[in-house]
């Protein structure tokens, strides 16, 4: 008995043929499985998403028209015969164009001042396009702003200011409106930090120029109100 269980350890045929005959019949479902999930796959992106992208990119042409010469309300309704925005993000869900549509929901309630609504899209908004990620960062700081919660705004235009730093002068006005408001809410450490990491990341800018003198503003109060 030992040298047959010797032989079959030995000769890899053997040990295969014993592997199957145990493992077989699982690892055959896990291979079908396999197949239907990636097959199912394929059929929903072929005959689903990919349909209902093309749709929504239909959609999404007009509204876009309307957003670049600032028609929130038709950006967001549609004019009767095309399609606003909010019937893209709600009939074309898990799109990319129902994620850029919520970008421009929430940019057409910012201007329309209605900042919660445009809170709750721009949160739900997100791109790899770094220059659009940024004004998605600042118009939440903005909303924030409006609506006095600004320690919400502070955090979102950090965040834009140091989302695609490329754009200087956009970065250098975020990160300055952040220290603006660090400021009035009494943060005076943390906007000094702000001007400063604008003057050395940004002194080209507009901003950059004048991170000195708001340095130097807040340095002799910090100075009179320590002399009193």
């Amino acid at each position: 008995m030992s040298d047959k269980i010797d032989i079959v350890e030995k000769d890899p045929v053997l040990v295969l043929q014993s592997f199957w005959q145990k493992s077989g019949k699982t690892i055959g479902i896990v291979v079908s499985l396999i197949i239907v999930l990636v097959g199912g796959w394929y059929a929903y992106t072929q005959y689903i998403i990919k349909p209902n992208e093309e749709k929504a990119a239909d959609l999404m042409y007009k509204a876009q028209a309307y957003f670049a010469v600032d028609s929130s309300k038709l950006v967001l309704d549609g004019d009767g015969t095309n399609k606003g925005v909010l019937y893209i993000i709600k009939n074309y869900s898990g799109t990319k164009e129902a994620n850029l549509a919520k970008y421009y929901a929430g940019i057409s309630y910012l201007k329309m001042g209605n900042f919660n609504k445009a809170i709750e899209y721009l949160k739900d908004f997100s791109t790899n396009a770094k220059q659009i990620q940024m004004v998605a960062y600042g118009s939440l700081g903005d909303a924030y702003s409006e609506l006095n919660k600004k320690d919400d705004a502070i955090e979102f235009y950090k965040k834009a200011g140091s989302t695609f730093i490329e754009d200087e002068n956009t970065s250098a006005e975020y990160l300055f409106r952040a220290a603006l408001l660090s400021e009035t809410s009494g943060k005076t450490k943390e906007a000094v930090a702000l001007y400063q990491e604008i003057k050395d990341k940004f002194p080209k800018t507009d901003k950059g120029f004048q991170a000195d003198k708001y340095i130097y503003r807040l340095s002799l109060q910090k100075t009179d109100l320590s002399t009193n």
